[in-house]
């Protein structure tokens, strides 16, 4: 799978940083840490339309918003390859089509699997949703922990972000975007 040239990435990363990549504690290091990496960045070989299956079926008289709400979140920041995570809400408002709610969690992780930035992250889940659905409305909100503000730089821990995508009635209609709101608890 891996090549000799990638474990030995690895061990000039090991030795840039001070480390003896040949001590004991780190000679499977290089192993391990490219077997995270291709974990941590799995989103980069899985297309969202495989995920987003919709159903006809039982969907005759869903006329209200559906949400998943605190989706458990791990990514990375492409600035720094630092871990961001927390939680994601999402909701939509069908239109004669629902999804297997199980879908809304795997789209998180598709698209939070890769490097990446909140504000992209939260647009691409609400783009994929609207795209591939087509409901009346779409609405994300995640709100995560970044550790390249916490362990480094400003290092003011335990701050959120939190962002937002609204899409169709969601955006332009008060009373369902309070709706959505009231219900994951903003």
């Amino acid at each position: 799978m891996y090549q000799p040239e990638d474990l030995d990435i690895v061990r000039k990363l090991l030795a840039l940083i001070g480390e003896d990549p040949q001590r004991e504690g780190l000679l499977e290091t290089p192993m391990r840490f490219l077997k995270a990496w291709s974990e941590y960045t799995s989103g980069y070989q899985q297309n969202p339309e495989d995920i987003l299956k919709a159903f006809e079926d039982g969907a005759e008289s869903v006329d209200e918003m559906v949400i998943v709400r605190d989706i458990p979140l791990y990514s990375l920041c492409e600035h720094h390859l630092a871990p961001f995570f927390g939680k994601a809400h999402i909701g939509y408002v069908p239109d004669r089509r629902i999804l297997g709610l199980s879908k809304m969690s795997r789209l998180v992780e598709v698209f939070a699997r890769r490097l990446q930035v909140q504000e992209r992250l939260t647009n691409q889940i609400a783009d994929a949703l609207d795209t591939h659905l087509q409901p009346l409305g779409v609405a994300v909100v995640i709100e995560c922990r970044h550790m390249c503000m916490e362990s480094r730089g400003v290092r003011h821990t335990g701050t959120a972000t939190v962002t937002s995508a609204l899409r169709g009635s969601v955006k332009n209609n008060p009373d369902t975007r309070r709706e959505f709101l009231a219900l994951i608890g903003r």
